[in-house]
């Protein structure tokens, strides 16, 4: 595999001297403000295409800070995927597949382009000792998103699920690029936001919306500056160590592997915490992305809770379509593993993102095997405790394990930090980031992915996001914790945001910016 190793985990972004994050003072300080100033105006003395039409513009700003060049890009292709949606579904079934074809075809040669063409290109070249080269292509920010978003559209539309009088390309154009979601998801579905864009009550200035927004924003705000980021100080020399040739200890590779864990999580959760609260401010309320993935008791239930539009994304799209299990065990098998190899690639543009696909596919067929052998021979269960620890434990160690390969930079880097982490390499405790300090770090943040509610379960009561349960009912423990308007929370989101303000001079870049 090492052969292999051709291709940089991290791709050929914009100037990242014009970034403009959620996590900065320009835009929690300018960008924001004048956009809700810009927008309730509008909401109380203009008309609802005119309050669409200055959103549309907004995140055209926001993403064209990045880089300008990559906004004819997004136009063009917006353009296209409504006039083909639109084509798609007036056009005689004969012709739908046709249309539809092309749609798909013309999506995904762009993102092959884009962030895949340099990959297969090296890939070649280390495989047959050619020269092939497309030189330096910048990776326009969230292609990977906005471009499930519009193939989602363009099959729904093939199904005859979306209809003319729903929406027109304005409504489209804000589906596609409302910035609280625009460059790192979640991944919105037509059906969950379009309704929304057409509701008188949407994008008028109301103090709930505000409020819960605002909390819900410096939550997530919180769990990416003063969480994530301290916890990637340790995980983030060890994997530079064994990239460049180092062999870590065994303190050392446990230290990077549960460390980068957290880190990812918290980073990830936290943009779609700020996600949705943005979104809540405008009064539009976005699907839930995380459910607490790290209290799965199995892999199945770990992918129903991790980054849930992507799961719904490729299990409506790619594992349905493949067949899903309508054709057989074996089939069955063999549709979530190419799933999952699909989703790995979605990832980045590297072997190592296309290894963590197969770890987790092979994860859930071996968790197929595992429960259709139990049924079929009535084998006998373990008491529920101890199961259930049983198989968490045995869920996040292969969880862990699978995120190496997602954030190592080579196969070998890998290899030296899960050979690190067996103990085939020896058993020191020594380490160069300590380990009193991560280690307190990482079980603090343990114990909070673990034994905590959620954002959205702290907010259950105000229904944060889209087709959401009231959590407190099935856990009812959960209802002396929710948000409430109250003096106790104020005070709380008043420092847990002031605290993250005083820290955006360190503001860092989200790690989904890259994928």
């Amino acid at each position: 595999m090492a052969a292999l190793e051709v291709a940089p985990k991290v791709p050929r972004t914009s100037d990242e001297r014009f970034r403009v994050l959620f996590n900065s003072y320009t835009f929690v300080l300018l960008y924001l403000p004048a956009t809700l100033l810009g927008c309730f105006a509008l909401a109380r003395w203009a008309g609802r295409a005119q309050v669409v039409a200055f959103l549309v513009l907004a995140s055209l700003v926001f993403y064209g800070w990045w880089n300008p060049g990559h906004v004819a890009l997004l136009g063009a292709s917006l353009v296209a995927n409504y006039a083909l949606g639109r084509t798609i579904a007036r056009s005689a079934p004969s012709a739908r597949r046709a249309w539809l074809s092309a749609g798909v075809v013309a999506n995904l040669a762009l993102i092959a382009y884009y962030k895949y063409a340099g990959f297969f290109a090296d890939t070649l070249n280390a495989l047959t000792g050619a020269q092939w080269s497309f030189g330096a292509v910048a990776l326009p920010l969230g292609i990977s998103f906005f471009t499930f978003q519009q193939v989602a559209y363009l099959v729904d539309s093939y199904r005859g699920e979306i209809h003319d009088e729903q929406h027109g390309f304005l409504e489209y154009c804000l589906f596609v690029t409302f910035f609280p979601q625009f460059i790192a998801g979640p991944i919105v579905h037509h059906a969950e936001v379009l309704g929304q864009f057409r509701d008188r009550r949407v994008f008028l200035p109301r103090a709930d919306d505000l409020t819960v927004g605002a909390s819900y924003f410096f939550v997530g705000l919180f769990k990416k500056v003063a969480l994530a980021d301290p916890v990637a100080a340790y995980a983030r020399p060890i994997f530079t160590y064994a990239l460049n040739g180092g062999q870590p200890t065994f303190a050392e590779a446990w230290i990077a592997a549960l460390a980068y864990s957290l880190q990812l999580y918290l980073d990830f959760s936290g943009y779609s915490d700020m996600a949705v609260g943005l979104a809540r401010m405008f009064g539009v309320k976005l699907p839930m992305n995380f459910d607490s993935p790290y209290k799965a008791l199995d892999i199945a239930d770990f992918w129903r809770r991790w980054h849930m539009t992507l799961s719904r994304f490729l299990r409506d799209y790619v594992y349905i379509p493949l067949g899903g299990n309508r054709r057989g065990e074996s089939r069955r098998l063999v549709n979530l593993m190419a799933t999952m190899l699909i989703g790995g690639l979605w990832h980045g543009a590297g072997w190592t993102f296309v290894a963590w696909g197969a770890l987790h596919g092979a994860y859930l067929v071996l968790h197929q095997m595992w429960r259709r052998t139990v049924e079929q021979f009535a084998l006998p269960r373990l008491p529920a405790s101890i199961a259930n620890t049983l198989s968490w434990s045995i869920t996040m160690l292969a969880v862990v394990v699978a995120w190496v390969f997602f954030r190592a930079e080579s196969f070998d880097a890998a290899w030296r930090i899960l050979g690190a982490m067996s103990g085939i390499t020896g058993l020191s405790f020594a380490s160069s980031v300590g380990r009193v300090e991560p280690g307190l770090w990482i079980l603090a943040l343990g114990l909070l992915c673990v034994a905590f509610p959620n954002t959205a379960e702290f907010f259950a009561r105000e229904k944060p996001v889209v087709e959401f349960a009231r959590i407190e009912q099935r856990r009812p423990w959960l209802a002396a914790l929710v948000w409430r308007p109250n003096v106790a929370w104020a005070v709380l989101i008043a420092a847990l945001g002031t605290y993250s303000i005083l820290r955006l001079h360190q503001a860092s870049e989200f790690l989904y910016f890259n994928f």
